[in-house]
């Protein structure tokens, strides 16, 4: 199979092919740091890296090539340095590691690039006078304005009316403007604002101009795959896309355009200005970063998601369900000799595995990925209660190659069900555990719902399979 991708420009869903396949590029707009993100930004950097892995199960990884941006300079983290009185470098090294520590714990790969803004500054003022020279961006009372009206196709990514295109630009009302539509490329800092020198006098560049190049001077234009979330096609990319062609990379700018849609909370999108925001960083004090990575990739990537405590319990007691057959296999194999190289898989196991990536290549068809998954582990299951040691040694190897590819089963089974006991629980448990399963032999079943109690009180749930009972830390309420 090979892999389709929906692209916004064409509004279709295409087979995907890079320029180079030794050099597949992709750019995804990343944070403003200036605050905690909430975890509805982190949707899109969980896509993408999801979509980042692909790639490189498809192309190699040292062939492709992933920059996720860093805006360090922006009105409100102006703002935050001038309430807390220190420089925005405080501010934006101090949120950017939040942002990375956050992004890690959800399973996102480190991208190949994470270019910032400010390191770019030499190059965005290159990109405006290439602008400028082009006559497609001319200076005006101190700024400098993109000329919308040089770029015959602005819109068309969009796809939105002229009147729209008016109504909805983010830049302010003013006189010097030749269009409505003309947007700003260069600007004067207000007093005790950060400033650098230009051409056009000092101040700072507007946010458009900043991703544009930076995508060039990581990546170079034009690019495979540009992504985002869907608030961003217009202005943002749209904005992008005229800059790009304009300042001389000819007709294209990205082969794929992708957008992943909204997370929303109550019927409303997920934002700090909305108020209705929960937090990455907390919520990952109560919640495996895996759990959380499945709840955004449960439906598909394109259309919206509610999030609420439900999806998260569901999304970690699918996670349940998959180490709980690592686990049992693991116990099952140590008592029969686990194969070192795994075992001999089935033609049924190959073919869950397979259809775990051709889940992937459709789209990145999540919700298919996830059944075949199951499937998969069923398969496990069914080895290990048949006592077939090279199945269940061959299903499980595949089991975790699978779960990778989308970032989960990385840990430990019994860490995934015992995290948060100290070592003087784990020992009280396992001797509950064994006094219990005596009691089991013994037909004592009051003595063994006694020990169950026991354990309850404990805050621990006893789960009794094939291989034996197991237990968790059950989820605080």
């Amino acid at each position: 199979m090979t892999l389709h991708l929906y692209d916004t420009m064409s509004r279709s869903k295409r087979p995907f092919a890079p320029q180079d396949p030794e050099r597949v590029t992709m750019y995804v707009c990343g944070p403003t740091v200036y605050n905690f993100a909430h975890i509805g930004n982190f949707r899109p950097v969980v896509v993408f890296d999801l979509l980042f892995r692909v790639l490189r199960h498809i192309y190699g990884e040292d062939h492709v090539l992933y920059a996720a941006n860093v805006t360090d300079v922006d009105d409100k983290i102006n703002a935050k340095a001038q309430a807390e009185g220190v420089p925005i470098r405080e501010i934006t090294e101090r949120y950017l590691a939040a942002y990375n520590a956050d992004a890690a714990a959800l399973g996102a790969l480190p991208p190949t690039f994470q270019p910032r803004a400010t390191e770019t500054m030499e190059a965005i003022v290159a990109m405006i006078g290439d602008l400028v020279r082009n006559n497609a961006a001319y200076a005006a009372e101190g700024h400098v304005l993109f000329n919308t009206q040089a770029f015959a196709d602005y819109g068309k990514l969009s796809g939105r009316p002229l009147e729209d295109l008016i109504a909805g630009a983010r830049v302010d009302v003013a006189p010097y403007k030749q269009d409505p539509r003309d947007f700003v490329l260069w600007k004067p800092s207000k007093p005790g604002e950060p400033e650098w020198e230009s051409p056009w006098g000092p101040g700072r560049p507007g946010w458009h101009i900043e991703c544009t190049a930076m995508i060039d001077q990581a990546l170079g234009l034009p690019i495979d795959i540009h992504g985002g979330g869907i608030d961003l096609v217009f202005p943002h990319h749209e904005n992008e896309l005229a800059q790009g062609v304009c300042a001389g990379h000819g007709r294209e700018y990205a082969r794929f355009w992708l957008h992943n849609g909204f997370l929303n909370m109550a019927e409303e999108k997920m934002s700090k200005s909305l108020g209705n925001v929960a937090l990455a960083h907390d919520l990952l004090k109560q919640y495996p970063g895996e759990a959380l990575r499945w709840a955004l990739l449960v439906g598909h990537y394109r259309a919206p998601l509610e999030w609420n405590g439900e999806l998260i319990e569901q999304a970690k007691s699918a996670l349940d369900r998959l180490y709980r057959v690592l686990d049992d296999t693991a116990r099952f194999l140590s008592g029969e000799g686990d194969p070192a190289a795994g075992g001999r898989e089935t033609p049924a196991q190959r073919k869950a595995y397979e259809a775990v990536f051709a889940a992937l290549e459709d789209d990145l068809n999540t919700p298919g990925a996830f059944a075949a998954l199951f499937q998969l582990a069923d398969l496990v299951r069914s080895a290990v209660m048949a006592k077939d040691v090279a199945a269940a040694a061959s299903g499980r190897d595949l089991l975790r190659q699978a779960g990778g590819l989308m970032g989960f089963l990385a840990g430990d089974p019994q860490a995934w069900f015992q995290g948060g006991a100290d070592d003087s629980l784990k020992a009280k448990v396992e001797e509950l555990l064994a006094a219990r399963q005596a009691a089991r032999t013994a037909k004592d079943w009051p003595q063994a719902d006694r020990i169950r109690a026991e354990l309850a009180a404990l805050n621990v749930e006893v789960m009794d399979g094939p291989t034996g009972a197991t237990w968790r830390i059950k989820e605080q309420a």
